[in-house]
């Protein structure tokens, strides 16, 4: 089934200010989506400039062939190979890097890929199908205890024991197979819910941060994103939930604080520069796109600009502390 609407990118003329662009500039696009904001990127840039493009969905690689551009590359990679993908490529830095986080509204809208519960289709919850279990086939084995603490914590949801409870012992029955069966036995488990939320939303979110390991491929991220950053080049990432948010918010505190060298009393003016500076206040959608695009509500977007220290022998990496 084909997706229903178009795909939206979110806070567009916000990142693009975010990153500046020189006209000569390489930027790296790791979440392509439906290539919104590598288009926009691509009409900023002059000849030389050029867009390297990541997504580890295939439909969204297979979208960008529509981008018949010699200053545009797309890879099939999930975003925390951002490394491996600029070494293949020959590029040791660039200058800007944009990362637009969680599902699309092309994954979201088709009912095959399972990520929504208001469309009955396949459990999935894959970014990449070709890779890894789908939701139906780990909830057919997980133990309850392992699926109540994926809920409970990827989820923040309360009623996640009783949820827990409810699949495995529906599974006794038949095998939960479809977005509608999991949906309708979270719907029953839950009796209360915040106004204009489905009992199901957080379950899902959960199932599928989970499946694709979306907080881990964040926290791998981060840094090498900063590895790969040339001086002056802007990070700019939107986040969609708290989770995701509170670790790209934290990274980038600790990396815009001086690194510390272990056992090594200092002056003040003695400090290490710190990796980053931070860029403005944190930015949301504003009442415009928020009309035009219900989906940016809950958007929010941290930008850091890499500033030209080094990283000493010695040094507690922010990171890594």
């Amino acid at each position: 089934m084909a997706p229903r609407t178009e795909h939206r990118p979110v806070l567009l003329a916000e990142a693009l200010c975010a990153l500046a662009p020189k006209p000569a500039g390489i930027y790296l696009d790791a979440t392509f989506g439906r290539g919104g904001h590598s288009r926009a990127l691509l009409e900023k840039l002059g000849s030389r400039g050029r867009v390297i493009a990541l997504d580890r969905d295939p439909q969204a690689v297979a979208a960008a062939a529509e981008i018949r551009d010699p200053r545009f590359t797309i890879r099939h990679a999930r975003f925390s190979a951002l490394s491996e993908v600029l070494d293949a490529l020959g590029i040791a830095r660039v200058d800007g890097m944009l990362f637009d986080l969680g599902v699309s509204s092309p994954q979201l809208e088709t009912a095959e890929r399972g990520f929504s519960f208001r469309l009955d289709g396949p459990l999935d919850m894959r970014m990449d199908p070709t890779h890894g279990e789908s939701a139906a086939q780990w909830l057919s084995h997980a133990g309850e205890s392992e699926i109540r603490e994926v809920i409970r914590g990827y989820g923040e949801e309360r009623f996640a024991q009783q949820i827990a409870k409810a699949i495995v012992a529906a599974r006794t029955e038949q095998p939960l197979r479809t977005t509608r069966q999991l949906a309708q036995l979270v719907g029953q488990a839950v009796r209360t819910r915040e106004a204009h939320q489905d009992p199901a939303t957080r379950t899902f979110q959960a199932l599928r941060i989970f499946l694709n390991q979306e907080l881990e491929d964040v926290s791998l991220m981060l840094p090498l994103a900063l590895e790969r950053l040339s001086p002056g080049g802007r990070l700019a990432v939107i986040c969609f939930h708290s989770l995701e948010d509170r670790i790209v918010k934290r990274f980038l505190a600790r990396s815009a604080r001086p690194p510390m060298p272990r056992g090594l009393p200092l002056r003040e003016s003695e400090m290490p520069a710190p990796l980053v500076k931070l860029i403005g206040k944190p930015v949301r959608a504003c009442a415009d796109e928020l009309a035009a695009n219900p989906r940016a509500r809950s958007a929010i977007m941290r930008v850091a600009e890499r500033t030209s220290a080094l990283l000493p022998t010695g040094t507690e990496v922010p990171w890594r502390s």
